[in-house]
């Protein structure tokens, strides 16, 4: 009996890794990105349900402590979303947003998070197949790095 509980576990082990989802954090400006999502969604185009959205009210207002809390409170990876650059409801928070991201993924890596974790994208509102390609993608890429585990 016992023999067969220990051959059973690595079956029952494979199945679970097979079915983990990633979860995917994403912070996307109330303006284009959330919108985008919107969009996706009321077209029913499919993009991975294991997304977790918090609308901001601008890409500028994202911290780089924000996206760092994310990975330690268990987020698999995070997504930044914002309007194009020179589309910025706020005029230029998004140029704000860039270069607090650039600053982010030095952090990240030299807190040994992998850099295809994170991930900054423009998207506009009408863009809603851009987002679901976006979020299909990401979550493809950190299913194939696995779960996160902050050291």
């Amino acid at each position: 009996m016992a023999e067969q509980q220990v051959a059973e576990a690595p079956a029952e082990q494979q199945a679970t890794a097979a079915e983990w989802r990633p979860t995917l954090l994403a912070y996307l400006c109330n303006w284009c990105s959330y919108a985008g999502a919107n969009l996706a969604g009321a077209s029913r185009m499919p993009y991975d349900a294991s997304i977790r959205v918090i609308r901001v009210p601008c890409s500028g207002r994202v911290d780089p402590l924000m996206i760092y809390k994310a990975f330690e409170r268990g987020a698999d990876g995070v997504l930044v979303g914002g309007c194009h650059l020179g589309d910025c409801h706020y005029s230029e928070g998004n140029y704000a947003c860039q270069g607090r991201m650039a600053l982010v993924k030095a952090l990240l890596a030299a807190a040994g998070i992998e850099e295809k974790r994170f991930r900054l994208e423009w998207i506009s509102a009408s863009e809603g197949s851009i987002f679901q390609a976006v979020v299909n993608e990401m979550s493809e890429q950190l299913r194939e790095l696995g779960p996160f585990e902050l050291k």
